[in-house]
């Protein structure tokens, strides 16, 4: 089991598939297996691992900077919408934008196959029982996607408001996305995602009007833990607020 984050299992392995491919690459995960749940020495095993981590997010990190790409990690808690809000971005940018997409779950092809339906590049990260993606997963997807300069890399993580949010992927941005049918005090339930997110996405607004939802409270608890958070309010259902969306989307991309 991971000593990180509690997922997944010592013979456990993810795999990375390309739709409409026979390609499967299996990534075998390394685990400790130790649990340590008691040792005083556990604090130090954490870090070792996140530690590993990091070094193979930097490696990432030069890799996209030398692609002169812009990467963004998609984080939310289930049917948030994500995929959604993934898809209406890609209809509305492709013909500008050079997009590969890496879609991560635990199971099935579901969602790689909604994006590959757009017409972008796309890869299928299964974790299996694991909980996120992690750098390594990433960097075996974006060497079989074979990514070209100056593209826009969307990184769609596990729905889990928990354990993506300690791994860095190399990524330029990170993104929590918010479901307004979701309750206003999930920032201060799960701060760690909200701390190291740069925006906050609420969508599905359409739904406000049927909804006992206060949008204000909402983005407070969320400047509580990040006063730096920058707030968009759309509906990926109806396109209300992706045109602001996707101008900020455009303008951060590098040239």
């Amino acid at each position: 089991m991971c000593t990180t984050c509690g997922c997944g299992s010592p013979d456990e392995k993810a795999s990375v598939k390309i739709p409409g491919n026979k390609f499967e690459l299996n990534l075998d995960k390394q685990h400790d297996d130790e649990h340590h749940h008691h040792s005083p020495h556990k604090i130090n095993i954490e870090r070792d691992i996140l530690l590993e981590n990091n070094m193979l997010a930097e490696r990432n990190r030069g890799f996209f900077e030398a692609k002169n790409s812009f990467v963004i990690n998609m984080m939310s808690s289930p049917g948030s919408g994500k995929t959604s809000l993934l898809e209406k971005t890609i209809l509305a940018l492709k013909d500008k934008v050079n997009f590969y997409v890496i879609e991560g779950d635990q199971q099935t092809m579901n969602d790689a196959l909604r994006i590959k339906a757009t017409g972008v590049p796309v890869i299928q990260v299964n974790t299996g029982n694991g909980c996120h993606l992690d750098s390594e997963m990433v960097h075996r997807a974006v060497i079989e996607l074979g990514i070209k300069e100056n593209s826009l890399v969307m990184i769609e993580n596990v729905g889990n408001l928990v354990c993506p949010s300690l791994f860095d992927l190399g990524e330029n941005t990170r993104i929590v996305i918010m479901s307004v049918t979701e309750g206003e005090d999930k920032p201060i339930k799960y701060p760690t995602m909200f701390q190291s997110a740069n925006i906050c996405i609420f969508n599905k607004i359409d739904l406000l009007p049927h909804l006992d939802y206060d949008l204000e409270k909402a983005k407070k608890f969320a400047h509580q833990v990040n006063h730096h958070l920058v707030f968009f309010e759309l509906s990926a259902k109806t396109g209300e607020g992706m045109e602001s969306w996707c101008e900020w989307l455009s303008s951060n991309l590098k040239k």
